[in-house]
């Protein structure tokens, strides 16, 4: 399939990258809904093991396009608007029910929607040249837009969730690492090498067990204690029994590196 952004496998790792540069990768209508399909379609995508996002030129995302959606929705009704609403959410809800674990390796500029999707992938990785802005409320909409209000918290925590969704002020790479809102923060000419680094050791690792674990992250947001520790029993139950954790042990008995297999 055609889409419009750059999309390429090579060894377990798909790499998509944003390629609007002209205009800060905004997203076009288009765009998000071949990224939403995407992200759905990759469940079953045995080739992939892990995705990594990035951008071309100096952003990795600025959100929606002005003129293409902004201008557009104006023109619309509610329908119409609620339609655009759910297909962003849907974006972010098959995101995170993707089983392989996504790397947002963050080149530049980071806002909007562009924030969010950030907020959605697993792991982020920014370049020193990178900033993030949550911009919503700043052009007359609710910060709580396609799930923000629900991730942003989980990551740094309520108090500076609500301080980053009301203001919408930028926030650095070396802030965001600071308050936990990015994993590393690397040199600009790094960024890739390590997001892809950081790939290959998932792509080559127990994949059936990585994306276990990213299930029960997930799965466990909304769950008590108990009810917890119930669903990890049962999810570690099966993978006791699972292929990759043999071959584990049949390697720590011969002193050899296990070589896995997804199963």
């Amino acid at each position: 399939m055609d889409y419009d952004f750059l999309y390429e496998v090579n060894e377990g790792v798909a790499t998509i990258t944003f390629n609007r540069p002209e205009v800060l990768n905004a997203l076009t209508f288009d765009v998000y809904a071949q990224f939403r399909d995407l992200m759905a379609e990759l469940r079953d995508e045995d080739a992939v093991k892990v995705v990594i996002l990035t951008g071309a030129g100096r952003a990795f995302c600025s959100g929606g396009d002005v003129h293409e959606i902004i201008g557009a929705l104006l023109a619309e009704d509610v329908k119409g608007h609620l339609a655009f609403t759910r297909m962003t959410g849907a974006t972010v809800y098959n995101m995170r029910r993707l089983d392989k674990p996504i790397i947002a390796a963050l080149n530049g500029v980071t806002a909007g929607a562009g924030a969010v999707i950030a907020l959605a992938s697993d792991l982020r990785i920014a370049s020193e040249k990178a900033s993030f802005r949550f911009l919503f409320t700043n052009v007359g909409l609710t910060g709580a837009d396609m799930g923000a209000a629900y991730l942003l918290p989980r990551i740094v925590g309520m108090g500076r969730a609500t301080e980053i969704l009301l203001f919408g002020d930028k926030i650095s790479a070396a802030d965001a690492e600071r308050i936990g809102l990015v994993n590393r923060v690397v040199a600009h000419d790094d960024l890739l090498p390590a997001a892809q680094e950081w790939a290959a050791r998932l792509a080559k690792g127990p994949s059936l067990a990585v994306g276990m674990t990213k299930r029960m992250l997930t799965n466990e947001w909304h769950m008590d204690l108990a009810s917890a520790l119930e669903a990890e029993a049962q999810a570690q139950a099966l993978m006791l029994m699972g292929q990759d954790h043999r071959i584990f042990y049949e390697a720590f008995r011969e002193k050899a590196e296990p070589e896995f297999i997804g199963r």
